[in-house]
């Protein structure tokens, strides 16, 4: 009840600072009292701004510079933390919703505060030491989100700017910066697949697209037949619609067996969309077919065989 009493008074206090000040009026004051050297009021002016606007990034820059100043370290990493996280996923979603040259500007300014947050994250754990590392926190960037990222600007190359001069070349460029942030991400090992098919270097390409589903498929089969699915598996295995793309180059590849094991997953996973159920349909039919010309191949290499035969005789 105490608990339940203090949150409520808390949201109350919240609605009322939102109703008498805008957040930057008690911005204002924040660097008012910043000026004065009160760093203690500044601080509850300025998280009084922050309940108002939990992912205002400056208000979050200046509370982390608040506890510096006040030599609260871990609150001021803490702060610092949740601006980078909060401010990349602001630029990865603004790059979602938009497209060519806009979408990679987005992209390219939330790889940026990743970078800084990956930077300040190195500075930290160097200062803590090895003996004292802090726990891993799922909630803080990692180089993956560097390495997806990247993925994300190298596709907009590959799709909607790959008339513009240079693109195979960027394209390429952020690829490999996205395999050096992590070198086994599907993703990227699987845009490096599809570079190369489309630069007509075809066995470089399905030596990376197999590297590429090495990484989650025989895991994912794994887990299905023991009916369990860890949440390291899951995390590796490429989103639905890039997994559409994976059946579809295994199929232009060849590779069929690996496409219905893909698509089998899929329709599993979702078995409502019509794509998956044609390209399924696509793949026996191709099936099928080498192996009508794999019998045809074996009936003229037979019928060689025994004509030489007859004619040794």
């Amino acid at each position: 009840p105490q608990e339940r009493m203090k949150v409520r008074m808390h949201e109350k206090a919240k609605k009322k600072t939102a109703e008498k000040y805008s957040v930057q009026q008690l911005l204002q004051k924040t660097e008012e009292c910043m000026d004065s050297f009160d760093f203690e009021m500044a601080g509850l002016f300025c998280q009084r701004a922050l309940d108002v606007e939990p992912t205002n990034l400056q208000v979050l820059d200046m509370l982390g510079h608040i506890y510096s100043e006040l030599g609260d370290t871990q609150k001021a990493k803490e702060i610092s933390f949740l601006a980078a996280y909060v401010g990349h996923g602001k630029y990865m979603y603004l790059g979602q919703i938009h497209t060519g040259q806009e979408a990679v500007d987005y992209y390219t300014r939330g790889i940026h505060v990743l970078l800084n947050a990956l930077e300040k994250q190195e500075t930290t754990t160097a200062q803590a030491g090895a003996a004292a590392q802090p726990d891993e926190d799922p909630e803080l960037p990692t180089e993956k989100d560097v390495s997806v990222a990247y993925c994300s600007i190298a596709e907009i190359y590959l799709t909607d700017l790959c008339m513009e001069e240079g693109a195979a070349d960027k394209c390429r460029e952020f690829i490999e910066k996205a395999l050096q942030y992590h070198h086994d991400n599907p993703e990227a090992l699987q845009l490096m697949a599809s570079y190369l098919f489309s630069t007509e270097r075809n066995q470089e390409g399905k030596d990376y697209l197999l590297k590429s589903v090495g990484m989650w498929l025989p895991a994912q089969k794994h887990s299905a037949a023991s009916s369990t699915t860890g949440e390291d598996i899951q995390n590796e295995i490429p989103p639905y619609e890039s997994r559409i793309t994976t059946a579809k180059l295994l199929i232009e590849s060849e590779e069929y067996e690996m496409a219905v094991d893909v698509l089998e997953g899929l329709l599993e996973e979702d078995d409502e969309v019509v794509q998956v159920w044609y390209l399924s349909g696509w793949v026996c039919y191709l099936q099928l077919e080498k192996e009508k010309e794999e019998g045809m191949a074996l009936k003229e290499a037979a019928r060689s065989y025994l004509t030489n035969a007859k004619k040794v005789v």
